[in-house]
């Protein structure tokens, strides 16, 4: 039985220990499709904290928020408190708990480029100055709330750092896209991946199966294209819908029916055969287990998901 090759493994062989993720969630970030920059109302799936379950919620400031063109940030030394917060609570608990030693921030919630670029030097060096045990960054974002001008500062930082982007692909398809309000097409995807790549930067892209209106076939040419754009690293997710969101609506009036687990598995381990073989997978499922999710009910237990996925992937000679 062949090891999937995971970001877990490629952490170890590149630090010689085990290395960690630590989920920062800060106050004053949001999205350009939450503000009204490209569109209102987010994503029709994201009700956002339900993406970060195990973090501790970051106070709002306000109705403070910053964007790209942001002149002033009068919460920083309020953002640089949390950010210690809650690292020193995450990583003692990962330390405790699983046996961490070395530790990636993992800028998280929302879009964590998408601010002035003084707020973001101050944010990630602070955070790679948090302790010595830190050895690099990893962050969250949107492929429309990139500039040349940061992924440049990124790469000075990955001189010395292991420095990695995060951008949501979810569909190659713009129906898809405008389906769920992303509020951007795929060739902006595709435009700013090939930019980071370029830099020299390593790339993770999150991909989402069972997208309204998607059958299966679509989420394949999703993966397969994502493949080819030079993703060092993938995500990938199903599609479960959450209260307090539009997808929720949607759900309720019929017009969405969730993949079945049967499908996403099927989809998943298709994808996995055709991943290239330096490609790390960073994450194969999905879910949440408190009273926000509305379906599919599979997604409620992530242990029997995995116990699932890895029945399938052992009929091809693979282990998750």
């Amino acid at each position: 039985m062949k090891q999937i090759y995971t970001f877990g493994s490629y952490l170890h062989d590149r630090f010689g220990t085990k290395v960690y993720k630590v989920p920062i969630s800060i106050s004053g970030f949001t999205c350009p499709n939450i503000d009204g920059s490209v569109a209102k109302g987010g994503c029709t799936f994201c009700e956002n904290d339900s993406f970060s379950p195990s973090l501790d919620k970051a106070k709002p400031l306000k109705g403070f928020y910053l964007n790209l063109d942001s002149i002033e940030n009068p919460f920083l030394d309020t953002q640089l408190k949390q950010l210690r917060a809650q690292y020193e609570t995450l990583s003692a608990r990962l330390r405790r708990d699983y046996g961490a030693e070395k530790f990636l921030v993992y800028f998280q919630s929302f879009t964590n480029t998408y601010a002035p670029l003084s707020t973001l030097k101050a944010l990630y060096e602070e955070a790679l100055g948090l302790d010595k045990d830190v050895v690099g960054l990893s962050i969250g974002t949107r492929s429309d709330s990139v500039s040349e001008e940061i992924l440049d500062y990124l790469v000075e930082l990955s001189q010395s750092k292991e420095i990695w982007i995060e951008y949501g692909i979810q569909s190659i398809y713009d129906e898809t896209l405008e389906r769920i309000n992303r509020g951007h097409d795929s060739a902006n995807v595709k435009e700013w991946i090939v930019k980071s790549k370029e830099k020299g930067l390593k790339v993770c892209g999150h991909l989402i199966f069972g997208l309204p209106g998607e059958d299966k076939a679509m989420m394949l040419e999703t993966a397969r294209q994502a493949y080819e754009w030079g993703i060092d690293s993938v995500k990938y997710h199903p599609l479960y819908v959450v209260k307090r969101t539009a997808l929720a609506n949607e759900h309720s009036r019929g017009e969405f029916t969730p993949i079945t687990e049967e499908d996403y598995i099927d989809v998943l381990v298709k994808a996995i055969e055709m991943k290239p073989a330096e490609v790390n997978v960073q994450r194969i499922t999905a879910g949440i287990d408190d009273p926000s999710l509305i379906a599919p009910q599979w997604c409620r237990d992530k242990n029997a998901q995995i116990r699932n996925i890895n029945a399938a992937l052992k009929k091809i000679g693979l282990k998750y």
